[in-house]
């Protein structure tokens, strides 16, 4: 018979015996490799805090090798992964700080909570390096906005985006949303956030100087949010439910007070290193600031601010509390911090000190609770080179001919459908909830190619986006990572901008399965090749695995986030038709792809074959030369063809311009081909009339194929495919199809 375990927490020889540890995610080797790091077996405590530790959400334990593949340096670089956010220099001793990351499994069972405590984690990363938060942005995936369930997610979701954002008074001006059964029980929630800091205001994570104080601030430590990392780095089943106390919960007005006293406090220039409390709580952070600077630490319990009675070690450690920072000054300023904090109404409590012993001591009620080497900790998990096989299905779609499908000659109501897929249609119903022009630096609002906020006092800004296919990259991980930095890339520049760098968000299912780890090793080749070939190093970025549902796995998503640099706010461009006259310019070849596109998806109800593929030199010529022309002061307008191909490019110009254009060329393809396709290296140009013989020649003289494809004018829609009509539509009709699909749905 088997023995029962005591209801107080078990002893070292119980874990053991029980092998309680596999509760916790720790697997047998893993298990054993920590009783040789300690020599003796771990106690409850700190078998919880190797959990987390060494968990896929803190370790990086199986994609740790991929990531080693990405580009992660360059002369702007000032600082690249491995603290709380990446750093990109924009000259005049100032710097753009961002990072992304991921929420999916807390959204999924508590999605306001979860969205919310995502964006509120989020930020607390880029003020924690010394940066004013200036704009946010997310990419989120939802099933099939049909059923209640996703209807109820999604909504959530948004409203707890919102929610956070509007309090804490840091605009929210850009993302993106798909939606595809692929993600049906599994969304994706991932939060981008976007600061600005002088040179000499860059903090970092580290316990420096033995025998200095370290200080706890932000609200007392309570049991929300206990193995919330553990909790992301497993598959969600029917039992996630039941996990809603590993969901943190946020509270924005609190974050605005522990961001303006950790801001003013940065100003002081006393602090030696501060990080804020995300994943695995006191824990990580206390570890790893330990680990960067070489030191130990020491943790006295008893001091922590907590708001329940009776907690344990385990659960201070491990709990997820939000809106918390720690944070180490000299003993000379301590009194200059907490008078800080008791200004802005903030809890601040010395809980520890930096010790000289390398190991992460824990003490509560006079005892010592654990005693743990920190690089056993942060630096000694294992890492897996998982086995890798090519899925069947990418084998089979090999075979698939996407042009078998019967032509359709309605490319009127083709193109009605594609504009009214949710994946292609207006987002105003997500973004008119959020707050875009709180701190009035927003230049370009939610709907353009990419978001743009201007830099105070200088005639610089700031283009941002997110951006990834999951179509594309099931179908063809390499081909699917490489679109997805190019895409994102694609939009910088149309908004006037530089790109500079990227955060990445790795969203795929278990890496256990082969066919799951192919998936992610190609999709990082394809990600990394195009970093290199565009200039855009990836500078820190977030992993989530284990995204399944009943089906399997979600689709491979790894979303980019990139910012960009406009040189002079004259340079600021958006998507929408400007003027009558204007002429409109095609730049770059139009192919027969339509595997993974929307016309596939929403025409045909399919995903299958194989994406666009991608010549990143082409790419390249392509984005400097429209970056080129628009510095010149040559183009009104540029939009990107991306979701939907021509049809949909020329459509969203019109509506967001409000003015209609007459289009026309010759082409040897089918009409819906023509007007559907996905081909990469797309961009649509206008251009006043006066100009449009210079900027023709300008495009074409940097290596880039051109056409002149029509004027703007007229308040219809009018597009001829070799001499004859294929639409004719007035704009406003294109605009209600497009806008009323998802309020419609959300009824």
């Amino acid at each position: 018979m088997t023995q029962q375990v005591s209801a107080k927490e078990p002893t070292a020889a119980q874990i053991a015996e029980h092998k309680l540890y596999q509760q916790m995610g720790v697997s047998d080797s893993e298990y054993d490799l920590i009783v040789s790091f300690m020599g003796r077996q771990p106690n409850y405590t700190e078998i919880g805090v190797f959990s987390v530790m060494w968990s896929e959400h803190c370790a990086y334990k199986n994609s740790k090798p991929l990531l080693r593949r990405f580009p992660t340096t360059g002369e702007r670089v000032l600082m690249g992964p491995g603290e709380g956010a990446g750093i990109v220099d924009i000259g005049d001793n100032q710097a753009v700080v961002f990072k992304i990351e991921s929420h999916n499994h807390p959204s999924a069972v508590e999605p306001f909570q979860g969205a919310a405590t995502g964006v509120g984690g989020i930020i607390r990363d880029i003020f924690s390096m010394g940066a004013r938060p200036i704009a946010s942005l997310n990419s989120l995936r939802f099933g099939k906005l049909e059923s209640d369930r996703v209807k109820y997610l999604f909504e959530h979701v948004v409203s707890g985006i919102a929610g956070y954002g509007n309090c804490i008074g840091i605009p929210t001006v850009g993302g993106e949303v798909m939606f595809d059964e692929s993600y049906d029980g599994n969304p994706l929630v991932n939060a981008m956030c976007v600061g600005l800091i002088d040179h000499d205001k860059i903090q970092r994570g580290v316990a420096k100087g033995v025998g200095n104080p370290v200080f706890y601030v932000g609200p007392p430590t309570g049991r929300d949010g206990i193995h919330g990392a553990t909790f992301a780095s497993v598959e969600l089943t029917e039992e996630s439910e039941s996990k809603r106390t590993a969901v943190q919960v946020g509270d924005p007005f609190m974050e605005k007070l522990v961001m303006e006293a950790c801001l003013e406090l940065i100003d002081t220039g006393i602090v030696l290193g501060i990080q804020d409390m995300g994943a695995a709580g006191l824990t990580c952070s206390s570890a790893e600031m330990a680990s960067k600077a070489g030191n130990g630490l020491e943790l006295y319990l008893d001091q922590v601010p907590q708001r329940e009675e009776g907690m344990t070690p385990y659960e201070m450690m491990l709990s997820e509390s939000q809106e918390r920072m720690l944070f180490v000054v000299e003993p000379k300023d301590e009194a200059q911090a907490r008078e800080i904090f008791e200004r802005w109404g903030v809890i601040c409590a010395k809980v520890g000190k930096v010790t000289d012993d390398g190991r992460l001591k824990l003490y509560h009620h006079g005892e010592v609770v654990g005693d743990m080497p920190v690089t056993a900790l942060v630096d000694e998990c294992p890492v897996y080179n998982k086995p890798s096989s090519v899925p069947a299905y990418y084998i089979e779609n090999e075979k698939i001919d996407t042009l078998r499908y019967e032509e359709v000659s309605d490319l009127t109501g083709a193109l009605k459908k594609v504009l009214s897929s949710p994946t292609v249609s207006s987002k105003a119903w997500v973004y008119d909830q959020y707050d875009y022009m709180v701190r009035t630096s927003t230049a370009v609002r939610p709907g353009s190619d990419a978001a743009v906020v201007t830099v105070h006092g200088t005639r610089k800004g700031l283009a941002m986006t997110t951006d990834c296919n999951g179509r594309y990259v099931y179908l063809d991980p390499e081909v699917g990572g490489k679109i997805a930095v190019s895409e994102a890339a694609r939009n910088i520049v149309c908004s006037g901008a530089e790109p500079l760098a990227i955060t990445d968000n790795l969203n795929f299912g278990s890496p256990e399965k082969p066919d799951i780890f192919w998936q992610m090793e190609k999709a990082v080749d394809g990600m990394a090749e195009a970093c290199t070939v565009l200039g855009t190093p990836v500078i820190g970025g977030n992993v989530s695995l284990y995204n399944e549902n009943a089906k399997g796995a979600i689709y491979p998503t790894p979303v980019v986030g990139m910012v960009g640099l406009v040189h002079d706010t004259d340079h600021i461009t958006t998507q929408g038709f400007k003027k009558e006259g204007d002429v409109i310019l095609l730049l770059g070849n139009t192919h027969a792809e339509l595997g993974g596109s929307e016309f596939q998806y929403a025409v045909h109800g399919l995903t299958e074959g194989r994406p666009p593929q991608l010549d990143l030199e082409v790419e390249k010529k392509l984005q400097e030369a429209v970056l080129g022309a628009i510095q010149k002061g040559l183009v009104q307008s540029a939009h990107d063809l991306s979701e939907g191909g021509l049809g949909v490019a020329l459509a969203e110009s019109c509506i967001s311009g409000g003015i209609g254009a007459s289009v026309s060329f010759t082409t040897d393809l089918r009409g819906d081909v023509a007007l559907f396709s996905e081909s990469q290296s797309r961009i649509l140009l206008t251009a006043d009339q006066a100009q449009a013989e210079e900027l023709e020649a300008f495009v074409r003289n940097s290596g880039v194929p051109v056409q002149v494809i029509g004027q703007v004018k007229g308040s219809n829609l009018k597009l001829e495919l070799n001499g004859t009509s294929a639409v004719d539509e007035p704009v406003a009709v294109l605009k209600q199809v497009w806008e009323d699909v998802i309020p419609c749905l959300m009824k």
